[in-house]
């Protein structure tokens, strides 16, 4: 719960840091500006609010790491929802009110989330699993959507170290493997994602793991 709240205020900030002109500079999202990530993000705090008040009756059918699905390839931007935030986000002009939105309903979920239970069964996207699993499955999407933000932006300030470790903790939980220790958090990450390919180097160094990459995660 605290590592969610961490990542996620991190986020926040790195958002409301962003310059006016940063918001239509390319994302690390194919097919979406920096803009359109933070749509996404706003999008995503509702979703945690909607979450946190869905409460459930059965057993839980997810975790952490089963919240997640692997997806065969990497998003085309063609999928309905996909293709939607792009017009949502223009829909906003200027990048302030797309700031004052993220983080009013931002800080409403952050709150939300430091009050839940995390003991709370919720039920979302046909699954039902505990608040703290739902919160904790956040700490591998937070810090990976500021590596987004600033892939364009070099100048831009890196996430906290502490939340891109506990993503790659995530990560290797999905992937059944640890990362080779000679990659950075960031390497395994982006390299981990598909938001990059790794280097001959790199590729040697992952062995069989290689075959099972990238993990897309839907």
């Amino acid at each position: 719960m605290e590592l969610f709240s961490h990542s996620w205020q991190a986020l926040r900030a790195a958002v409301a840091a962003l310059p006016d002109e940063d918001f239509d500079q390319p994302s690390g999202c194919a097919g979406w500006l920096v803009r359109d990530l933070v749509c996404h993000l706003v999008i995503d705090a509702q979703d945690v609010l909607i979450t946190l008040v869905t409460p459930a009756e059965c057993e839980p059918t997810a975790d952490a790491v089963t919240y997640w699905e692997l997806l065969d390839a990497p998003p085309t931007g063609e999928d309905p929802l996909d293709a939607l935030i792009p017009r949502l986000a223009a829909a906003y002009g200027e990048p302030r009110w797309l700031k004052f939105h993220l983080d009013d309903v931002g800080s409403a979920a952050g709150r939300a989330a430091e009050l839940a239970d995390p003991a709370l069964l919720v039920s979302t996207q046909g699954k039902v699993l505990t608040a703290g699993d739902y919160l904790s499955a956040y700490v591998l999407e937070w810090p990976l959507h500021p590596l987004d933000l600033t892939a364009h932006l070099p100048s831009a300030a890196a996430p906290p170290a502490e939340t891109l470790a506990a993503a790659r903790t995530a990560l290797e939980r999905i992937a059944g493997a640890p990362f080779p220790a000679s990659f950075s958090e960031e390497a395994a990450l982006r390299v981990g994602t598909g938001r990059r390919t790794p280097t001959d180097a790199e590729r040697a160094a992952l062995g069989d793991l290689a075959a099972s990459l990238p993990l897309v995660l839907g």
